[in-house]
């Protein structure tokens, strides 16, 4: 989030064109979840982050992955569109576009924690 509460989200390429999702990525060997995930908005956006918070760990039931899942600040940056992600947008809660139901959960636990 940034320091209006608005909600980073991305339109990755390989997702379903044209809907926003949360920002996300792997790990690399022995590199930290926090880390991690910084390091994977700033390759695929030009976007830099700073994951603060572990807000849930859990099974992915349709693949073989485990997500790690974070709430963290927006500190700025250049957009730039990758292979991954071809556009971003900042939202606020009351004007978040269509998103799984999961990620909307996760969000409203951001929120709630924050204040």
């Amino acid at each position: 989030m940034d320091d209006h509460n608005k909600v980073l989200l991305f339109k990755h390429t390989y997702r379903d064109t044209g809907r926003w999702s949360l920002p996300g990525g792997y790990l690399k060997g022995k590199e930290h979840p926090k880390e991690g995930l910084e390091r994977e908005i700033k390759e695929e956006s030009g976007l830099v982050v700073s994951a603060d918070e572990r807000l849930k760990i859990r099974t992915d039931r349709d693949t073989p992955r485990l997500d790690i899942v974070y709430s963290g600040r927006f500190i700025g940056g250049e957009f730039i569109p990758s292979s991954e992600v071809m556009d971003m947008g900042l939202f606020s809660f009351d004007e978040l576009p269509r998103l799984r139901k999961d990620q909307l959960i996760f969000i409203n636990k951001a929120l709630n924690e924050k204040d």
